[in-house]
C-alpha cells in the first residue's frame, strides 16, 4: 500500500463523486472474494457498524447494497409509506422533486410545500402543515445538489415531536453525510438516505440506507405487502442483521470490491485524526474560504440565506453575460473539474463546485487553494475575452 499512488488526473472538485484517498481506490482493487466467505463477512459488518457511528446512532438498522442514493428513495416509498398515505414533502429542488415523484410511484399521497428558488422553506409553514392533517412521514432533502440549499433538520425534527409525534422523519442525505452533522438518535431522526460517493469518499455503486428502530417496527407492522422486490427490506433486513451477527447471508450479491473500499474509507471516517466532529469544522471552514472567494469575485451564490446554504457545495450564478463555456472548459484546462448547473428552470444560469471528503480534510493536497485560484484566473481570463 505503501508504494501505491493513484494516477495523476483533474481535480474532481463536482458535488459527487468526489477524489477518493489512495487507500480506498486501492481496497477497491482487493481480490475477487466470494461474498459468502468467512474473510469477507467481518468487512461488511464492520461497514454496518461504522455507518451507525457517522450519523450518531446506537440502535438504527443500516442497510448496505449495490445501488446509487437514488434506491434508498425507493426503500424509504416501498416500505414505510403503504399505498393511500399521506406524506409532507419539503421541496428545494432537483432531487426533491425526484424524491415526490418516487414516493407517488408506490401509491403515496404527497403534498408539498414548495421553497422559493435558492430558499428553504419556513419552519412556520410546517408546523401549520403537520397541525391541518395527519402524516405517515415527512421527508426533505437535507442539501439539494441542485441548489446548495441545506435544510434545518433538526428544527424540523424539533416541530415533528411538538406538532405531530407519530410522524415518521426521512431525510435525503446523499449530498450531505460526513459533510454536514447528523445525529440520529439525540435528533429523532427515521431515515437517513445516502450513497458512497459523496461525504463518504467512496467510488459510486453502494445506495446505503439507515433506519431507526421505530421505522422498522413501522415497517414489520405495516398492512399490505412491500411493493418492491431488489428494494424490500423483507429481502435485505435478515441479511444485515446476519452480517452485523457475525455470519453469512444472500439474498443478491453485494460489490464485494466496493465494501472493502467503503470500510477503508469508514475507518479514516470514525477511526482516525481527524475525529468526525473535527471533519465538520473543516468543511465549515473550506466552505467558508471558497464562499469568500466568490463574493470576492462579485458573484452570487443560489441559497438566498447563508444559514441555509451547504457546507459541503457552492452554487453560483454566472454573472450577467457569462454562460458555462465562459468558465467550466476555462477550469478544466487548470486541472479543476467542477459541474453545471441541474435545475431544470435555471440550469444554464449557475454552476456548483463540491468541497466534500479529502479535498478539504487533508489540507496538505492544497485542493481548496487550486480550487479558488482556478476560480479565479478563469474569471479573469473570460472577462478579459469579452473586452472589445
Amino acid at each position: 500500500m505503501s508504494t501505491f499512488k493513484q494516477q495523476p488526473h483533474k481535480l474532481l472538485v463536482i458535488p459527487g463523486p468526489i477524489e477518493v484517498a489512495d487507500e480506498v481506490l486501492y481496497a477497491n482493487a482487493h481480490p475477487s472474494m466470494s461474498h459468502m466467505s468467512a474473510d469477507f463477512v467481518p468487512v461488511l459488518g464492520d461497514c454496518i457498524r461504522m455507518t451507525r457511528d457517522v450519523l450518531y446512532s446506537t440502535t438504527a438498522q443500516p442497510f448496505i447494497m449495490a445501488g446509487s442514493g437514488t434506491l434508498g428513495w425507493d426503500q424509504v416509498a416501498a416500505n414505510l409509506v403503504e399505498p393511500g398515505e399521506y406524506v409532507l414533502f419539503l421541496n428545494t429542488g432537483y432531487f426533491g422533486e425526484g424524491f415526490v415523484d418516487c414516493l407517488r410511484v408506490y401509491g403515496a399521497h404527497v403534498d408539498e410545500l414548495q421553497a422559493k428558488f435558492g430558499g428553504a422553506v419556513p419552519l412556520s409553514d410546517i408546523e401549520q402543515a403537520l397541525a391541518s392533517k395527519k402524516y405517515k412521514l415527512i421527508a426533505c432533502t437535507h442539501v439539494d445538489t441542485s441548489t446548495a440549499v441545506l435544510c434545518n433538520v433538526k428544527a424540523v425534527a424539533e416541530i415533528v415531536k411538538k406538532t405531530a409525534p407519530d410522524t415518521l422523519i426521512a431525510v435525503d442525505g446523499v449530498c450531505s453525510v460526513a459533510s454536514e452533522e447528523i445525529r440520529m438518535d439525540a435528533w429523532g431522526i427515521d431515515v437517513v438516505v445516502t450513497a458512497s460517493q459523496k461525504g463518504l469518499g467512496t467510488p459510486p455503486g453502494l445506495s446505503i440506507v439507515v433506519a431507526s428502530q421505530r421505522a422498522i417496527q413501522v415497517f414489520e407492522n405495516r398492512v399490505t405487502p412491500v411493493a418492491a422486490y431488489y428494494a424490500s427490506w423483507k429481502k435485505w433486513l435478515p441479511v444485515m442483521r446476519a452480517y452485523e451477527k457475525g455470519s453469512a447471508a444472500y439474498f443478491a450479491t453485494p460489490p464485494v470490491n466496493l465494501v472493502y473500499a467503503y470500510r477503508a474509507s469508514l475507518d479514516r471516517i470514525t477511526k482516525s485524526s481527524p475525529t468526525l466532529e473535527e471533519r465538520f469544522t473543516l468543511h465549515r471552514e473550506a466552505s467558508k474560504r471558497i464562499k469568500d472567494a466568490v463574493a470576492e469575485l462579485g458573484l452570487k451564490q443560489l441559497p438566498v440565506d447563508s444559514n441555509s446554504s451547504a457546507n459541503g457545495m457552492t452554487a453560483i450564478y454566472f454573472p450577467d453575460g457569462f454562460t458555462a463555456s465562459d468558465i467550466i472548459p476555462r477550469m478544466a484546462q487548470r486541472d479543476v473539474v467542477v459541474a453545471g448547473g441541474v435545475h431544470k428552470d435555471y440550469k444554464d444560469k449557475y454552476f456548483r463546485i463540491g468541497h466534500m471528503g479529502i479535498s478539504v480534510v487533508d489540507k496538505e493536497r492544497g485542493d481548496v487553494e487550486k480550487v479558488i485560484t482556478a476560480l479565479k484566473e478563469s474569471f479573469a481570463e473570460a472577462r478579459a475575452s469579452k473586452i472589445v
